[in-house]
C-alpha cells in the first residue's frame, strides 16, 4: 500500500530533501503555503485531499503542525485515521516547541522567519499584506517587534543576505540560529513508523482472518 505525505507547502523542500535522501518508498503531495494567510481554509483543503489519496488506496500521514486551525486539524486527523506532525506551528516542527517557548519569553516582540519566509518574504508577507501598495501600513502591523530571528535550515551566504534584507525592512537586528532539519526529520520518522506498523497490524489481522 503506498504511503502518501500530504504537506504544507512551506515545508515542501525539506520533505523533498530528507525523502530522497533516506530513500524513502513516499509520494508528496502539496498545499500552497499561502493557505497560512487564510486558516480556515487549510483544513477543508487537507481533508479532501488525504480522503481522496484513501480512496485511491494509499496511506497517508500528514505534515503540517495544528497551523493556525485552533485543532480543526486534529478532528480531521481523527477521522481520518491519519497522524500530523507535532506542535503548533513550523517553527515548533524545526527548531522544537521548548526553543521557540524560550525565544518568545527572552523578547516577546520576536519576528520568526524559515528559509521559506526568507526567500518569499516579498511576495507572502509584503505583498499579501498589501505593504508594497501601502507602505504606510509597516507600523500598523510590525511597530511592536523588537528583533527577527531566522531559524536557518539551510545556511548559506545568499539566505543569510536575505534575511538581512528582511530584517532590514523592519530596522531590526537579525539573530541567527541554525536549527537545520533534523527535527522534522524525526517526526516523519515516527509518522512513517507509525504507518508502517499499523500496516503491519492489519495485515496480521487479516492472515488471522483467512486462517479462521
Amino acid at each position: 500500500m503506498p504511503t502518501a505525505i500530504v504537506a504544507c507547502g512551506a515545508l515542501g523542500p525539506s520533505i523533498r530533501d530528507i525523502a530522497a535522501r533516506r530513500d524513502w518508498p513516499v509520494e508528496i503531495h502539496l498545499l500552497p503555503a499561502l493557505l497560512h494567510n487564510h486558516p480556515r481554509q487549510i483544513t477543508p483543503r487537507v481533508e479532501r485531499l488525504a480522503r481522496n489519496l484513501q480512496t485511491r488506496g494509499h496511506t497517508v500521514i500528514l505534515a503540517y503542525a495544528d497551523c493556525g486551525t485552533y485543532g480543526a486539524l486534529d478532528e480531521v486527523c481523527e477521522r481520518l485515521g491519519i497522524e500530523r506532525l507535532r506542535g503548533q506551528h513550523c517553527y515548533d516542527v524545526f527548531a522544537g516547541a521548548e526553543q521557540i517557548e524560550t525565544l518568545f519569553a527572552d523578547e516577546p516582540g520576536t519576528y520568526l522567519l524559515t528559509d521559506f519566509l526568507v526567500q518569499s518574504f516579498r511576495r507572502t508577507v509584503v505583498h499579501e499584506l498589501g505593504l508594497d501598495r501601502y507602505p504606510e501600513l509597516w507600523d500598523d502591523y510590525f511597530c511592536n517587534y523588537r528583533r527577527v530571528v531566522w531559524l536557518a535550515q539551510r545556511r548559506s551566504a545568499e539566505f543569510e543576505a536575505e534575511a538581512r534584507r528582511v530584517a532590514e525592512m523592519f530596522a531590526l537586528p537579525l539573530v541567527v540560529l541554525e536549527v537545520g532539519t533534523l527535527s522534522l526529520e524525526r517526526e516523519l520518522e515516527v509518522l512513517l513508523g507509525a504507518t508502517t506498523n499499523t500496516m503491519n497490524l492489519s495485515n496480521l489481522v487479516s492472515e488471522v482472518g483467512q486462517r479462521a
